[in-house]
């Protein structure tokens, strides 16, 4: 799959004092699942190094791009170079865009901004961050100071290969695959939102008779829009109670037990949810509950990226 990544997270040098930000999870464990696209609007418009730049708002309540060396308004030029590069992701067919914090073009809500008086007014999108909120706005896009927190860089992590799986289902998919994909997300989507996951179930029921175009147009984008809402504690805990239901005929009464406290364990943040899941993992394994070993939630993506051993992982 392709990621669109801020040049400087991948070590290029288009910094303004013309060093790099190299991210350790995007270049040590991200890329060995994805290619990268890189982007720096600000390089492009006005090379490396360069004078650093700050975003006010004016009299107006518009945001613009100023020099904090001269004090002009250079939003024009970065505009233009933010649309080569937004142009350029849209061409690569990416299924996520990571982010430099806290940029003048590339933070999500995390670019500071100033009144023209010098004061401090509060965080925003950068002007490049913003344009792909607009255009592209169900892909997976973080920064990478939010994905030094557990949660936020699982949940984002889940989403990408979500995404990506679909991207990848959908080009020769019939209804029967629909069916099929939608019955193997069922966990996941639930450890989303329950809710969505029923109204997806509905789109797949598919009772007015529609045509397979627009059901699956209609839920390619309930289905992305489900895989964007973040998981907790509560969600995950009801999923797998609900897979401990496909397997607790097999066992005895102390494996169940077992098996319980586990998810109670989970829940209370004593131990993290690879250990309850790995549990159900083996009794489905050993009993050939397959309708649980289809699922994409004991997999959603590399085990080897380990994001689920983590405490922290969840809230």
């Amino acid at each position: 799959m392709k990621i669109a990544v801020s040049a400087c997270l991948l070590g290029e040098k288009v910094r303004f004092d013309k060093g790099h930000k190299r991210d350790e999870f995007v270049m040590d464990e991200l890329s060995r699942y994805a290619e990268f696209v890189s982007f720096c609007p600000e390089h492009f418009a006005f090379g490396s190094p360069r004078p650093s730049i700050r975003v006010v708002r004016n009299e107006s309540e518009d945001l613009r791009i100023v020099s904090n060396k001269t004090g002009e308004d250079l939003t024009e030029p970065l505009r233009a170079t933010s649309q080569d590069d937004l142009e350029k992701v849209k061409a690569s067919d990416v299924v996520g865009i990571v982010f430099k914090s806290k940029s003048p073009s590339c933070g999500m809500m995390s670019a500071k901004v100033y009144l023209e008086n010098g004061f401090a007014d509060g965080k925003d999108d950068g002007l490049f961050a913003s344009m792909c909120r607009k255009e592209f706005p169900l892909l997976p896009m973080e920064e990478e100071g939010r994905l030094l927190d557990p949660w936020l860089r699982e949940n984002f992590v889940m989403q990408l290969f979500a995404y990506d799986a679909f991207e990848r289902f959908k080009g020769d998919a019939t209804m029967k695959d629909l069916v099929l994909f939608h019955q193997k997300n069922k966990f996941l989507l639930q450890s989303k939102d329950d809710t969505l996951y029923r109204q997806l179930g509905k789109i797949v029921g598919n009772h007015e008779q529609k045509a397979f175009g627009d059901i699956l147009a209609e839920y390619e984008l309930l289905f992305k829009t489900a895989i964007a809402k973040k998981t907790s504690v509560g969600k995950i805990r009801n999923v797998l109670e609900h897979m401990a239901g496909f397997v607790k005929t097999f066992l005895t009464s102390q494996e169940k037990e077992m098996l319980h406290e586990q998810i109670d364990d989970y829940a209370n943040k004593i131990i993290p949810v690879i250990v309850p899941l790995s549990t159900l993992k083996i009794y489905a394994t050993k009993y050939k509950v397959e309708y649980l070993l289809e699922q994409t939630f004991l997999k959603p993506y590399p085990k080897e990226l380990a994001l689920r051993s983590d405490i922290k992982s969840v809230k």
